[in-house]
């Protein structure tokens, strides 16, 4: 199942199969401002069958694309003053943040060993309007095999993932070939002071000339 994503009419348009293609557990490829990515619901059974399906290690956690902070807090993720700081200066756009949190809210395959869970406000256009309208947090991997290079469009992406898209477990948005864009920049805001776990898109310096003291 492949379906356009180019346009806003096209994530109007593919919106309500998106919403019960999710509810039911299962997954969607799609593009975000960075790479390609797979995702699911942010429940225990979509969770478990998205690492099944990339192969993902055991207690590797996905991250969480919003549509805006609302959204995150709605479900119990908590901003300390320098997330907020942050997501104030860089969301939406390729900034990761891990907030403590969503406890009994969020599935534990969200949460990583510092106890935070990953959350983008993601500044593709298509995927933040598609969030926005099924009001449900996306999970995000990159649309790749462990150790491969994540898919550039979605053919890639089917190619990689046929079986999946072919039992109609995987419903693809194509957005288009993406350029080779480095990966959001994260930094974990669940202690007292925050850390730069991975500098990407957004660099050390710019996130210091933004918000001064609250950056890492």
């Amino acid at each position: 199942m492949i379906r356009p994503f180019l346009t806003d009419a096209d994530a109007d348009r593919v919106a309500p199969e998106v919403k019960s293609h999710l509810d039911r557990d299962r997954l969607i490829g799609y593009p975000t401002e960075t790479v390609y990515g797979l995702g699911s619901a942010p429940t225990e059974p979509a969770t478990a069958a998205l690492a099944g399906l990339k192969g993902r290690p055991p207690r590797k956690p996905f991250l969480l694309l919003i549509s805006a902070r609302a959204m995150a807090e709605r479900h119990g993720l908590v901003f300390n003053q320098a997330a907020r700081a942050l997501a104030d200066a860089f969301w939406p756009g390729p900034l990761t943040l891990v907030l403590p949190g969503a406890e009994g809210r969020l599935p534990d395959a969200l949460r990583g060993k510092e106890g935070g869970i990953a959350v983008r406000h993601t500044s593709h256009q298509g995927m933040a309007r598609l969030i926005r309208l099924i009001d449900l947090p996306v999970t995000s991997t990159s649309a790749n095999r462990p150790g491969e290079t994540p898919a550039p469009g979605a053919l890639r992406l089917v190619e990689l993932f046929r079986d999946a898209v072919e039992r109609g477990e995987l419903l693809v948005l194509d957005g288009g070939v993406l350029g080779n864009v480095p990966p959001s920049t994260l930094v974990d805001c669940t202690g007292s002071a925050p850390m730069l776990i991975r500098e990407g898109a957004i660099p050390r310096a710019e996130l210091r000339r933004a918000v001064g003291r609250l950056a890492p």
